[in-house]
């Protein structure tokens, strides 16, 4: 309902903006053939018909981009709600049935297993979510120390295999020598960390996903490779804008937030570097790479 509003509003506009447009047009058009010998009027008259016209386009982006902008921050909104309630949910429940009845020692190490796992969610959308207002701040300066980039990237692996549950062969690394960079190490980990966790949720439970590890011209690249739902040529720029997530079924079933890949973008950017996305269209897959520069 609240999108098709939306959607509503937008159409609505849009279609105000042109009928004033044309009925500027209209009325111009008649002026100019009943006055066509008044050449100063006429000047004039084109100069004001320009500025009125250039009046409602910008106004009606305006509007259009405001609606859109509020739609992202509902969307926004409402995930982090989900995002934040489901494991809160879920570590009551079992600490409410710890509390109430008995429960086996092997099955109390799985429920403390469960709410570990709960726990670690929490502080990750909260971490991520802190981590978008810090990168916003550009006067920010970057903490640049040595970075194996090598072990930073195995442990995102690890991390990803641990929280998601990724079965055996289903998240692989390619052998690689050791490198190493110059960067903030708190936000390279993110960076990576945000890569290997989409390409694994958008993956699926059958998603293979293949991570790379390259140097070359003074830079290092990652490159996380997936067999998941692909991009369109539209989305391939548009998945790195803040709140921003793929429209179409995967965007309810998906838990997301749309920060992830802002937070790779703004990294990248901070630290000299750049990102982009590669995929041969929707049901092939995707290719994320990560370039950083070796040294600041």
């Amino acid at each position: 309902m609240v999108v098709g509003g939306r959607r509503k509003s937008i159409a609505l506009f849009i279609s105000l903006g042109i009928g004033l447009i044309m009925f500027v047009v209209f009325l111009y058009v008649g002026w100019v053939l009943l006055n066509w010998r008044t050449g100063i009027l006429l000047f004039f008259g084109v100069l004001l018909v320009l500025v009125v016209i250039a009046g409602v386009v910008l106004n009606t982006t305006f509007l259009v981009r405001e609606i859109r902008r509020n739609a992202q921050h509902d969307a926004f909104i409402n995930a982090v709600t989900h995002e934040l309630k489901t494991p809160v949910a879920s570590i009551r429940l079992y600490l409410e049935t710890l509390q109430t009845r008995p429960v086996e020692e092997a099955k109390r190490q799985e429920f403390y297993h469960t709410m570990l796992d709960d726990c670690d969610r929490l502080l990750g959308m909260i971490e991520q979510i802190l981590r978008t207002g810090r990168i916003g701040q550009t006067s920010r300066p970057l903490h640049v120390s040595q970075i194996d980039f090598s072990a930073v990237v195995e442990d995102c692996l690890a991390r990803a295999r641990r929280l998601y549950h990724v079965p055996p062969g289903a998240l692989t690394l390619e052998p690689s020598p050791s490198l190493t960079i110059q960067g903030d190490a708190d936000e390279v980990r993110a960076a990576v960390s945000n890569l290997i966790d989409n390409a694994v949720k958008y993956s699926g439970a059958e998603g293979r996903v293949a991570v790379e590890i390259a140097d070359g011209n003074g830079f290092v690249r990652v490159r996380v490779k997936d067999n998941g739902p692909g991009l369109a040529k539209s989305d391939l720029k548009q998945v790195f804008k803040r709140f921003y997530r793929v429209p179409g079924p995967l965007a309810t079933r998906i838990k997301g937030t749309g920060l992830g890949l802002f937070i790779v973008g703004s990294v990248a950017k901070r630290h000299g570097g750049r990102v982009w996305a590669e995929s041969e269209g929707q049901g092939r897959g995707s290719t994320f790479v990560l370039e950083l520069p070796v040294s600041q």
